[in-house]
């Protein structure tokens, strides 16, 4: 149930990593048919767990797939991965798929979906990378526009993702960053992106193709108390490269400052409105862990 390396739940039960498996059928295996969550976890506590299922039902209903446990009891299930795991903080994937089913992309055979949560250690970068900044290149991929898969699904298909990170790896990079079809920046292989010019903290709107990002969400409440002012509005290129700083956002990344991009450096890295964004989304997080607030998930 409990290993040094990760804690798993998988279909209502605690189980040891060799037996937490899925079939080779599982659709979520062979189509990407399913939806998933991140979640980070201090001291035990979920951060904005409420924030995360909510997002996790959505991108189920989006793709016509049912969750076979209502909320309250998935986030028991979470608070009992959290409670079995070793450290105290860590980092949760909640995942569902369509489940077992025939050969074939029709899910009508999948009676019964597989749920499973995972707690363990993610380092999306070195850890000296918070301090130097993340060096990135432009993928030469583009992220599907919203009318072709909506930015909102969280899917179990993050193939882009996946290749432009390796498009980085080949570049001697740590990140990518894509591009959608009218050739506006749209965010990381895994996170968000902000950029800062003067007062204003500028992130590209969801529309763009951007993920909704929860940690995204909170750096944009905490900008004022930053003396910055926030804009949702299409980026290219250029805008990055002439940013006083530029940021990435996600909850496995966490906040990364970024130093450079295709080789051309950020003017300030990492900056003063990136420290103080830091700051303020860490006392947030000590915050809200040391509440422990009960969820209104009913």
């Amino acid at each position: 149930m409990m290993t040094a390396e990760m804690t798993i739940w998988k279909n209502g039960v605690l189980v040891e990593p060799a037996q937490a498996v899925v079939s080779v059928l599982d659709h979520g295996l062979l189509y990407g048919d399913g939806v998933f969550e991140g979640v980070r976890y201090y001291r035990r506590t979920p951060f904005r767990l409420e924030r995360h299922l909510r997002r996790l039902a959505r991108s189920a209903a989006g793709i016509g797939l049912t969750i076979p446990y209502d909320l309250p009891a998935l986030a028991a299930a979470v608070q009992q991965t959290v409670d079995a795991a070793d450290p105290e903080d860590g980092y949760l994937r909640i995942v569902v798929t369509r489940g077992e089913g025939s050969l074939g992309v029709n899910p009508q055979g999948c009676e019964r979906q597989t749920v499973f949560i995972i707690a363990a250690q993610l380092a999306v970068v070195p850890s000296d990378r918070v301090e130097q900044g993340v060096r990135a290149i432009t993928a030469s991929l583009r992220r599907l526009p919203p009318d072709c898969l909506d930015p909102r699904i969280k899917s179990l298909n993050y193939l882009t993702g996946v290749m432009a990170r390796a498009e980085a790896n080949r570049a001697g990079a740590d990140e990518a960053l894509l591009l959608n079809r009218n050739g506006h920046v749209v965010e990381a292989s895994v996170a968000n992106l902000f950029v800062v010019r003067g007062d204003t903290l500028c992130t590209p709107p969801v529309t763009d193709g951007a993920l909704d990002g929860i940690t995204r969400a909170t750096v944009m409440e905490v900008a004022p108390a930053c003396g910055l002012r926030v804009a949702e509005r299409s980026l290219t290129l250029v805008d990055v490269y002439d940013a006083d700083e530029a940021l990435l956002t996600g909850t496995g990344a966490g906040l990364l400052p970024l130093r450079e991009v295709d080789g051309r450096l950020i003017r300030t890295c990492p900056g003063p409105a990136f420290r103080s964004l830091q700051s303020a989304y860490r006392n947030l997080v000590a915050a809200e862990s040391a509440a422990a607030a009960p969820l209104a998930l009913a």
